[in-house]
C-alpha cells in the first residue's frame, strides 16, 4: 500500500511541474524578439544609408584605420575561450600565399608518391621521432598512458 502511494504522489508531483513549466511563458517570451514599428526601421534605414554614404567618400587609410579599430573592438569582446580558439585563426592568407602553400603541398605529395614503402616508412619513423621530441612533458604523459591504455591486450 505503501509502495501505491509513493508511486500516485511522485506521479502527482511531476505532472504538478510539467504543467507549471508548460505555463511559465515568460522564458518563451525573453526569446522571441519584437518586430519593429515603422519609423524605427524607417530611423535604421537612413542610418545604415548615411554610413555606406561616409564610407564611400572615406580615403584609403581612414578605411584602414576603422576596420583596424573594429577588429581590435571585435578582440577584446571575446571572452578568453574564444579568444583562445582564435589564436591562429586572425591572420588570413593572401592569394598569393594560398597559391605557394598549395604548390609545395601537391610537390611534397608527388615526392611522396614516388618514394618506395622503405623510404615511406622510414619518414613516417623520422615525422613520428620528431613529433615526440618537441612535446612537453605533459604531452608525453599523456601519449604514454594512451598508448598503454590503447595497444595493451
Amino acid at each position: 500500500m505503501k509502495q501505491l502511494l509513493l508511486a500516485v504522489s511522485t506521479a502527482a508531483l511531476t505532472l504538478s511541474a510539467c504543467a507549471a513549466l508548460a505555463d511559465d511563458t515568460s522564458l518563451i517570451n525573453d526569446m522571441n524578439t519584437k518586430s519593429l514599428t515603422p519609423a524605427q526601421s524607417a530611423q535604421l534605414r537612413a542610418e545604415r544609408d548615411a554610413a555606406k554614404v561616409k564610407w564611400v567618400t572615406m580615403t584609403p587609410a581612414e578605411k584602414a584605420t576603422v576596420t583596424q579599430s573594429m577588429k581590435s573592438k571585435k578582440v577584446a569582446d571575446l571572452n578568453h575561450t574564444e579568444k583562445f580558439a582564435q589564436n591562429d585563426d586572425m591572420i588570413a592568407t593572401s592569394k598569393n600565399e594560398t597559391v605557394s602553400m598549395k604548390a609545395e603541398r601537391e610537390a611534397a605529395q608527388a615526392n611522396y608518391a614516388k618514394m618506395t614503402p622503405d623510404q615511406k616508412a622510414a619518414l613516417r619513423k623520422a615525422a613520428q621521432q620528431k613529433r615526440q621530441a618537441e612535446m612537453n612533458a605533459m604531452e608525453q604523459a599523456g601519449q604514454r598512458d594512451d598508448m598503454g591504455r590503447y595497444m595493451s591486450y
